[in-house]
């Protein structure tokens, strides 16, 4: 980029005696006399808020009913809550207790051929839901594939049972049961899991709020596809209820289809031991496309952080280049406080920079998002205001970041290119869709050749990519099969403020370095 002369800075006060907000007032000056340096902040803002148009291009092979809108859970959450139930009538409060001898799986692997298979999150347990509409609330114990037994409750909550061999996989065999118990008391639930049904551990207590005095208690069973269609079956023996026991009623949670079970289940009664054979889940609907995050709104962030790149080195390659870096340290000779205040000056006017952006990005993408039919996550006001500020602070930060490779390198092609290797390039390799062979990458796999997803993770993880975290928007949820990555949904190995955390100290780092150059070498 072209820039104008800087104007060089001449302190009006005593050498020595000068205020550090007397420098950051004359880097202040120096910024806004370059014209170009302005105008890439407007750049910046531009480029993140047209990001918001291509990002609300939302393909759907939904049309008309043919894909209903999902469930909404407790909350207010899109949910899937498809699974098959043997249930009955409790009114008031009650226990239920069961004994899980066996959890098996079918895997679909063709239009007519399963063969045997447990995915991870298959489960099979016992449940007390408000009612068999989707989306009302519900307390569940539970066996699973490969995530030991654990309590989950309205979808979003889930915690591991804390008895002997809970954290254990899969492993309910005839010859290694578990066994489960509910108790409701009006509005709470207590679930319990033991190895022997009389030594009883608790794994956790869930308040249902607004629970009516009845509700339907029993057994579930509920397999996630990943793909291929699968069941799960559970195999229940010594069923415990402290009511009047009533007939079993076996009811397909959402039905079949869109939004339902992929494959009707079974309930079948045999000399004390019912068996329970379910397709589907009961999690919160996140990441598959049939919801979208608000994070669609900051997809352009990456490229409004080029111009704030190249603004961030040549704030001070552009002193080294025309030689007015010997004005700006003969006025101000402890160097230090130079570099802090250049620091201070361009992060706050990234920081304005991003703020404004990304609140306009957001604004718009709300409607323009919501114009596409497509659900979207709810937002909550501090998660909102996390996110908007989020994004301004990764952008200071990474604006700070390449001024100090500037003040390293001293040279603007150099610097531009090394902070825009060392930020922006990271995040192309994780998370660009066409750069990862799809726009979402599944825990465990691989995606259409190039680094694996570990390598990806990893590049999340300790590079300053891991800023981008900031904006994620939706919460990681353990129960959803699989993680995902993308740039429009937004999972991300680390929290929002751990990954800005890991960012922030590339940056401290490189600032480091740069001041013990700074005052090792000459101008």
């Amino acid at each position: 980029m072209t820039t104008a002369p800087v104007t060089p800075y001449r302190s009006q006060a005593a050498a020595g005696r000068e205020s550090f907000w007397h420098l950051v007032h004359a880097e202040w000056t120096k910024f806004r006399t370059v014209r170009g340096w302005v105008i890439a902040m407007i750049v910046a803002i531009m480029a993140i808020t047209a990001f918001v148009f291509l990002a609300s291009n939302v393909s759907s092979s939904c049309s008309g009913s043919a894909c209903p809108a999902p469930p909404t859970g407790p909350g207010g959450e899109p949910v899937t809550d498809a699974f098959y139930f043997a249930h009955q009538p409790l009114t008031g409060n009650g226990t239920i207790t069961v004994q899980i001898t066996s959890l098996t799986g079918q895997v679909a692997v063709g239009p007519s051929q399963t063969v045997p298979g447990l995915q991870p999150w298959s489960k099979a347990g016992i449940i007390i839901k408000q009612s068999t509409s989707p989306g009302s609330a519900y307390a569940a114990m539970m066996v699973t594939g490969s995530h030991g037994v654990r309590m989950q409750w309205d979808y979003v909550n889930d915690t591991p049972g804390l008895g002997e061999g809970a954290g254990e996989a899969g492993g309910v065999s005839a010859a290694s049961t578990r066994w489960l118990r509910l108790v409701r008391d009006g509005d709470t639930i207590t679930g319990y899991d033991s190895a022997d049904g009389t030594h009883w551990t608790l794994a956790g207590t869930a308040t249902l709020p607004g629970l009516t005095s009845t509700v339907q208690a029993g057994l579930f069973a509920a397999a996630p596809s990943n793909g291929n269609t699968a069941t799960a079956t559970g195999v229940f023996r010594h069923i415990g209820l402290s009511w009047p026991a009533t007939r079993w009623t076996g009811t397909n949670v959402g039905g079949s289809g869109p939004n339902g079970v992929p494959q009707p289940g079974t309930l079948r009664q045999s000399a004390g031991t019912i068996t329970v054979t379910g397709s589907g889940d009961i999690t919160p609907l996140a990441g598959d496309g049939s919801v979208l995050s608000l994070q669609r709104a900051l997809a352009g962030t990456p490229i409004g952080l080029i111009p704030l790149i190249l603004v961030g080195a040549m704030f001070i390659t552009a002193e080294y280049r025309r030689g007015l870096i010997r004005v700006s340290l003969a006025a101000s000779p402890r160097r230090g406080r130079l570099l802090a205040a250049k620091a201070v000056m361009i992060a706050t006017v990234s920081f304005v920079t991003g703020l404004i952006a990304a609140a306009l990005a957001v604004a718009a993408g709300t409607r323009t998002l919501a114009r596409t039919g497509v659900p979207l996550w709810p937002v909550p006001a501090l998660t909102l205001a996390r996110m908007l500020v989020g994004t301004a602070a990764l952008l200071a930060v990474a604006a700070v970041l390449a001024l100090a490779i500037g003040t390293v390198l001293r040279r603007s092609a150099a610097a531009v290119a090394a902070a825009i290797v060392v930020i922006f390039v990271p995040y192309l390799l994780a998370l660009v869709p066409p750069l990862v062979g799809g726009g979402v990458l599944a825990r465990g796999g691989f995606a259409g050749g190039g680094l694996s997803l570990v390598a990806r993770e990893w590049l999340l993880r300790i590079t300053p990519a891991a800023g981008f975290s900031a904006q994620q928007v939706v919460p990681r949820f353990s129960q959803v099969t699989g993680a995902f990555y993308s740039p429009n949904w937004g999972y991300y190995p680390l929290a929002p403020w751990t990954g800005f955390a890991v960012e922030c100290a590339w940056a401290a780092a490189a600032l480091t370095l740069a001041f013990y150059l700074l005052r090792r070498r000459d101008a």
